[in-house]
């Protein structure tokens, strides 16, 4: 699909911009999402400069024609960026054949802003080794490798980081800009700095030619500064913005009243910014305007023509409107892939008269959703690719999705998406941004005046905000850290992997409240003494229950079935790689004679949750029982809507023990999971909290443990269950694994012919059933060695 003219949309945010960019993307039309930059004026403050790699991309996509729609903010719009000319100047072709010559293309890439490296393991880097010139452009999925013979390159093709080997073959690759402030003549820089800093005056003058001299002399190093974004106003005679790139399109603005906020929010922090920047001295006179004032955005509004999109109209709009159109559409509720859940909305809009789309994800999703829908008796049509139009008054089902559906009744269709985030969930690309742990916390915005936080020398104490201080000449924020009495520590702002949130219960069952130590007791020492004995106690205990596991017989299921088999072609989408080989290992392990204790390990979004229901569905299609432990109620709940979806139309009873069942519900959940195979209603399949690890849970023939997010259990909750039940195959399921269970997923059970040749009478100590430091290893282990026993040790 192609617009003859490209549009520019304005959103409050970048996740709006994201999904808008997904849904229309999903169209058939090429959209983009131009964000903002992080702009680093000192050094040391240093970024990964992924967002300016986006942005770079997103240009070069608009000069070479290949982007029909941009979405971003206003704040990324504004921001200064390097001019057209010079985007084209440092995008070249690389091609077989022709001439280059690797001293040409070594100058070239510094001059382009991409970083010499011996090796190259991410995007903006390149190498060269003799011969070979490798290179990351920054809006490649991959890297490439040019083989020289002579000054041209005789071979290229892309290769893979880890294991350096070429993936294919390439005729030729192109390579654009790594950086938007890219500088060719780096002697010349230097000059134009100095120059700047010999013409300051004023109060902070002293200080700013020390920043401005500091970088001048590195650049006559040969090395380019971190803080290079500042010198963006001397590097280029004339400044360009996105605008600069789309001269001639379309504005539309989604939301005016809340982009207008967002921007004015926006501009106001940027110039508080560059307010503080004088007063440290890292910006000066002549260093100061990286943006377009919001004001010449908003009136350029009446010059370019806009069109605003809001959900509802606002008493007041920014230009005058010449038309006002009204669109009577209502969002519908996201389709979680229930065919029955499908139906109950169908029928009633089929027997309107209107037209139905369904977007069912991919090929063989909407392949098979076809099939069962004709089955049913549906009229229905499957469109490989969107078509030019629907045909009315049937069911058209297509592939990809929508963030949701929506209902348009004047035009008699509407439209059913498979949810978005599960449609995503297994995309690799979907899961960049990587999960917090409970404690840890990576700002302090996240810490609010009278947080109770943990410093590891210190101990337990009250956040107390943050203030300015001299130390040496030098003005610095400090963490104020209350502690008993009227103690107070201070430390750096540069310190804060020191400190952690304290996740401990504020009060026991009789309200006292958590003790907050003081500076310079022996009340801490103490506590860590306490914790480490009994950590070396759980390690003892620990070592008894994986000693009996390691010598217990397992059952030993089946291999997969018709039935099996069945259950996997349901999946409405292609599995990754990984996700079938993580699959078939697993499913090995149930059917080996002992015990499995296994670790899958992946970020959000890459399909943990497949891997594990197929090692589920193994497990209860032979008559096992299989639990799945979760630590929140919310979770549980989100799986067993889940396993009812996805085991839909099986001859499988499943439950599900939290809270959010009554007391009466949960006895009888408790009974039928005891009940024996012959009885009605049994339970099959089960997720809950810690409520399944009560007294009164009592399991008919428990065949696989499933336990999530483990890293949120402690130890002895963990391995309840598995003393408990010494013969159950468990599968531990985590994005951020605790060491002592990464451990056991490196030497553990999977070592186990090598345990079973020691002697007998040796007691196996693993690494993976220790969860604390080399110290309570060493002590444990002289302790089993003091009292007589021999110890065998694995280790990486």
């Amino acid at each position: 699909m192609h617009l003859g003219r490209q549009l520019l949309i304005f959103a409050p945010d970048e996740n709006t911009c994201s999904h808008m960019a997904s849904d229309i993307r999903a169209l058939g039309v090429r959209a983009f999402v131009y964000p903002e930059k992080n702009l680093v004026f000192r050094a040391g403050d240093s970024d990964s400069r992924e967002f300016e790699h986006r942005r770079l991309a997103v240009l070069r996509a608009i000069c070479s024609g290949e982007a029909d729609i941009i979405m971003t903010t206003p704040a990324a719009a504004s921001q200064y960026t390097i001019p057209k000319t010079e985007l084209k100047k440092r995008t070249v072709t690389l091609r077989l054949g022709e001439d280059s010559g690797i001293d040409d293309l070594a100058r070239f890439f510094s001059s382009a802003g991409y970083v010499r490296r011996d090796t190259v393991d991410g995007p903006g880097l390149f190498a060269v080794r003799g011969g070979i010139v490798d290179f990351f452009p920054v809006d490649s999925d991959a890297p490439v490798r040019a083989e020289f013979w002579g000054s041209s390159p005789d071979t290229m093709g892309h290769f893979d980081i880890l294991t350096q080997r070429k993936t294919d073959t390439l005729r030729e690759a192109l390579i654009t800009p790594s950086m938007e402030t890219t500088v060719d003549d780096v002697s010349g820089l230097a000059r134009r700095i100095r120059g700047l800093a010999s013409t300051l005056r004023g109060r902070n003058a002293p200080v700013a030619r020390q920043f401005l001299n500091a970088d001048a002399d590195e650049l006559e190093r040969g090395s380019i500064p971190d803080s290079i974004d500042k010198y963006l106003p001397l590097i280029y005679e004339t400044r360009a913005t996105l605008f600069d790139y789309l001269p001639d399109a379309h504005l539309i603005v989604c939301e005016s009243n809340a982009v207008k906020e967002k921007a004015e929010a926006s501009e106001k922090l940027y110039l508080e910014d560059v307010k503080s920047g004088f007063e440290d001295g890292y910006l000066c006179k002549g260093l100061d305007e990286y943006r377009l004032p919001w004001s010449l955005i908003h009136s350029g509004y009446t010059e370019r023509g806009v069109i605003y999109m809001n959900d509802f109209a606002p008493g007041t709009y920014d230009t005058p409107l010449k038309d006002l159109i009204n669109f009577n559409i209502h969002r519908t509720a996201a389709w979680n892939g229930s065919i029955s859940q499908l139906e109950d909305d169908l029928k009633p809009a089929l027997r309107r008269g209107m037209t139905a789309i369904v977007f069912a994800g991919n090929d063989k999703a909407s392949v098979s959703l076809a099939q069962d829908l004709s089955d049913a008796g549906y009229d229905c049509v499957y469109h490989p690719s969107l078509p030019a139009r629907f045909i009315g008054k049937c069911v058209n089902i297509i592939e990809g999705g929508l963030s949701s559906g929506l209902e348009f009744n004047t035009e008699k269709f509407i439209i059913f998406s498979y949810t978005k985030g599960a449609r995503q969930s297994f995309k690799r690309e979907a899961a960049r941004s990587r999960k917090k742990s409970a404690e840890a916390f990576q700002s302090i915005s996240e810490l609010t005046r009278g947080d109770y936080v943990v410093h590891s020398k210190y101990g337990i104490g009250i956040f107390d905000g943050i203030q300015k201080d001299t130390a040496a000449g030098i003005t610095r924020d400090y963490i104020r850290i209350k502690y008993a009495g009227s103690d107070v520590l201070k430390i750096p702002v540069t310190q804060l992997d020191l400190v952690s949130k304290y996740i401990g219960p504020i009060s026991d069952d009789s309200g006292v409240r958590v003790k907050i130590n003081r500076l310079g007791g022996a009340d801490w020492e103490n506590t860590k003494k306490k914790v480490s004995r009994a950590a070396e106690e759980i390690a003892q205990e620990l070592i008894k229950l994986y000693s009996q596991r390691l010598h217990s017989k397992g059952f030993s299921f089946d291999a997969d079935d018709d039935l099996q088999s069945d259950f996997e072609s349901r999946f409405e989408y292609e599995e990754t790689d990984d996700q079938l080989r993580c699959s078939r290992e697993i499913k090995a392990d149930m059917e080996a004679s002992h015990p499995m204790d296994r670790l899958l390990c992946g970020d959000v979004g890459f399909g943990k949750t497949e891997v594990a229901l197929r090692a589920a569905f193994k497990c209860v299609s032979q008559g096992k029982q299989c639990a799945i432990l979760v630590p929140t109620t919310i979770l549980a709940l989100q799986h067993y809507q889940t396993m009812l979806r996805r085991f839909e139309g099986f001859p499988i009873n499943i439950e599900m023990l939290s809270r959010f069942r009554t007391g009466e519900e949960q006895k009888k959940i408790i009974k039928r999971l005891a009940a024996p195979d012959m009885v009605d209603g049994m339970v099959d399949l089960i997720v809950g909290t810690h409520r399944l690890l009560s007294k009164d849970i009592k399991f008919r023939d428990l065949g696989l443990l499933i336990v999530d997010e483990e890293q949120r259990f402690g130890v002895k909750q963990k391995e309840k269950i598995k003393e408990l039940f010494p013969s159950v195959d468990v599968l531990t399921l985590s994005a951020t694994p605790i060491p002592r269970t990464l451990n056991m997923a490196m030497v553990g059970i999977r070592d186990l012919s090598v345990i079973e040749e020691s002697p007998a009478d040796r007691l196996p100590i693993q690494s993976f059933v220790l969860p604390y430091d080399d110290e309570v290893v060493a002590r444990a282990v002289d302790r089993e060695l003091r009292r007589g026993g021999q110890v065998y040790y694995l280790h990486n």
